[in-house]
C-alpha cells in the first residue's frame, strides 16, 4: 500500500506560539504513525514563490495522513 504525505508551508510570526504548536502537532503525528522527512532547516527558493518554513511528513498510508491533517487533535494544536 502506498504511503501518504502531508506537505506544509508556513510563515512563523511568533516563535513562542510556533514552539507550542510544533510540540502538540508532533505528538499528534506520532498517534497517526507519521515521520518527519523535512522539517525546517535551510531553504532557498530558486523558482516561484517560496516559504521560509517547510515540512514534509510521511505516514504509513494516505488515510493515516488525512486522519492526522483532519483530526480534532491536530486542529487543537
Amino acid at each position: 500500500m502506498p504511503k501518504g504525505y502531508v506537505i506544509g508551508r508556513a510563515k512563523v510570526t511568533d516563535a513562542t506560539k510556533w514552539a507550542g504548536y510544533a510540540a502538540k502537532a508532533s505528538e499528534v503525528m506520532k498517534i497517526y504513525g507519521g515521520t518527519p522527512i523535512v522539517r525546517g532547516g535551510r531553504c532557498e527558493t530558486v523558482e516561484g514563490i517560496g516559504s521560509a518554513r517547510n515540512a514534509v511528513l510521511e505516514f504509513p498510508t494516505y488515510d493515516h495522513a488525512l486522519g492526522y491533517a483532519k483530526s480534532e487533535e491536530y486542529a487543537a494544536a
